[in-house]
């Protein structure tokens, strides 16, 4: 119940926060490319039950037609606006909403698309669908940068289950283990620590 309680009030509060900037990124979005403003991707959640995971749209509007679950960097179905949103993790802020909504959590295991469980154990879907999912945890931190990793693959899917799968896994499994309010406020602060620093460090530039 604290975890709900905490979850609702600081998704709430960076929802008014962000609000300026959240319109911003929805006029550049539309203006950039035809389609939506946001993109409600299918995971699935708590006990493994489907979801809309709400993003700003930042693939063509047929992207899911056209090209694998997994994209690198330089896939050809990201669009300008959206390579910049990608980069520095603003397409994922209106997951503030699936918050609200008690579909996602602020911290827990990142929700996958149904495809991807297909390689997880009983063992594994049982514990990750045991908790809500979440907007970030320990392997988004470890794995910030999982776009590059994935550039330049033949086939993204496969990479993605060579290079990431099993150490995001592991990562979601301790966090599960560990998991309380201050496990909860450390991961938030060293995501943004993580993505300010990658992003806008002067090597960077």
């Amino acid at each position: 119940m604290a975890k709900r309680v905490f979850d609702f009030t600081m998704a709430l509060l960076g929802l008014v926060v962000l609000s300026p900037l959240l319109l911003l990124i929805a006029i550049a979005v539309k203006l950039d490319s035809r389609g939506p403003v946001f993109y409600a991707g299918e995971r699935l959640g708590l006990g493994g039950k489907p979801f809309g995971m709400i993003k700003f749209r930042s693939m063509r509007p047929d992207a899911d037609r056209i090209g694998p679950p997994a994209a690198g960097e330089d896939d050809a179905r990201i669009t300008r606006v959206g390579r910049i949103l990608r980069m520095t993790k603003l397409d994922e802020v209106p997951q503030l909403i699936n918050v609200l909504k008690g579909e996602m959590s602020l911290v827990g295991p990142r929700p996958e698309v149904a495809y991807f469980f297909g390689f997880y154990t009983e063992e594994e879907k049982a514990a990750i669908w045991s908790v809500r999912p979440g907007m970030t945890d320990y392997a988004s931190i470890h794995f910030h940068d999982e776009d590059k990793l994935l550039a330049g693959a033949e086939d993204p899917v496969q990479a993605y289950l060579d290079l990431c799968r099993d150490k995001k896994v592991a990562l979601q499994m301790k966090y599960i283990e560990e998991r309380s309010l201050w496990v909860d406020l450390k991961v938030i602060l060293a995501t943004l620590a993580t993505v300010i620093g990658s992003r806008f460090s002067p090597s960077k530039g």
